[in-house]
């Protein structure tokens, strides 16, 4: 029979969801026998089927709490009632279905702390200006803060990056303990940071915590780095997309080592009103990153193009395509060697098919 007494622990928001929650996980496991969500299914419907299998031998169950629309994330704890949730961060995923504002993701978020356990545990980003908007009133548990910048109960410091991963310092009971995740991005070191106040406050020591770290498995298609020849390196971070995570993504981009940089960047989607204003927004944040080159795919993504131009990006270093074929056509014959390449975009345009199609081509290999 379904356990339903198995402590749950929920990972909602913009961007993060499926990393903490393998994180989480990963670290769980050096103790425990737990469930875990697969992939990342986490929408309601998910969530009714996750309940079915828990059993009592499960010493917790690591679930993400995906929404689409307001509402989602209330029936989802009405479902399972977490005891314990992370709100990784608000940003602007999925604003077109809530009212195209910051507030109504906001809003949307915040029902995972209405309708969690009241005595339970919350871990919230310091350093995230949007959560500031999460209301809180009524929660009578423990709130926890992460951070790297502001103040909060689990900081990150002396952050380095390594190539093939991140090293970082967490001040744990009084002691500062070292940390590696083995994945590209300071936003994973707030994911890294969100996993480490649960399974902490959990009772998990530092080294439990250190192992599961080191040895989580990267989720598919996200900022997943290939070394290929000719000192070309290339970022798969085709799953999906946000204006966070792009930016995100971007960021990555500019922390490798390498003499040129291109991003091929498709359209997000779920933006609604808000679609030109987010797409012209990571324009102009790309047009910061130093990039050699910037391709764009999709009719919506012709508008990151004009927004680089306008933050003074040069025009005859960008190129938009309608379809991938004309963005593979493209790229043909054309990356130089000492080359970092980013592939991000929707999972609806099939970017990990241009993925495929670089590595193919740049490794010498015949389709």
């Amino acid at each position: 029979m379904p356990a339903r007494n198995v402590p749950v622990i929920a990972v909602t928001g913009s961007a993060g969801k499926t990393t903490t929650k393998e994180m989480i996980a990963s670290i769980l496991r050096r103790r425990w026998t737990i469930f875990k969500s697969a992939s990342n299914w986490n929408l309601p419907y998910n969530t009714r089927k996750h309940a079915k299998l828990l059993r009592a031998w499960h010493r917790a169950a690591v679930l993400e709490f995906g929404m689409l629309r307001k509402g989602h994330i209330r029936e989802h704890c009405r479902l399972l009632k977490p005891s314990y949730g992370v709100i990784t961060n608000v940003g602007t995923a999925h604003i077109g279905n809530v009212g195209h504002r910051v507030q109504g993701i906001a809003s949307a978020k915040s029902e995972l702390i209405r309708h969690m356990r009241k005595n339970g545990t919350l871990v919230l980003n310091a350093d995230n200006a949007n959560s500031r908007l999460l209301s809180v009133k009524g929660f009578q548990g423990r709130l926890l803060k992460v951070g790297i910048r502001n103040k909060a109960h689990y900081k990150a410091r002396g952050i380095r990056f390594l190539g093939r991963g991140v090293a970082f310092r967490v001040r744990l009971n009084g002691k500062e303990e070292r940390f590696f995740i083995p994945c590209l991005g300071v936003h994973n070191v707030y994911n890294a940071l969100n996993a480490i106040a649960i399974t902490h406050s959990l009772g998990f020591t530092a080294g439990e915590i250190r192992k599961g770290l080191a040895k989580y498995p990267i989720p598919y298609r996200r900022l997943v780095r290939t070394e290929l020849p000719r000192r070309i390196t290339l970022i798969d971070d085709t799953f999906s997309s946000n204006p966070d995570a792009t930016q995100a993504a971007l960021d990555t981009l500019a922390s490798v080592n390498r003499k040129h940089k291109i991003a091929i960047i498709g359209y997000m989607k779920d933006m609604g009103k808000y679609a030109v204003r987010a797409h012209d927004g990571v324009g102009k944040y790309a047009a910061r990153k130093r990039l050699t080159r910037l391709y764009t795919v999709g009719k919506l993504a012709r508008h990151i193009a004009a927004g680089a131009k306008k933050a003074g990006f040069p025009a005859t270093r960008i190129r938009s395509f309608a379809s991938r074929p004309q963005l593979h056509r493209a790229l043909a014959g054309t990356i130089k060697p000492d080359t970092a390449i980013l592939v991000k975009g929707t999972h609806l345009l099939k970017l990990e098919k241009t993925v495929s199609f670089l590595k193919r081509s740049l490794s010498g290999k015949r389709s």
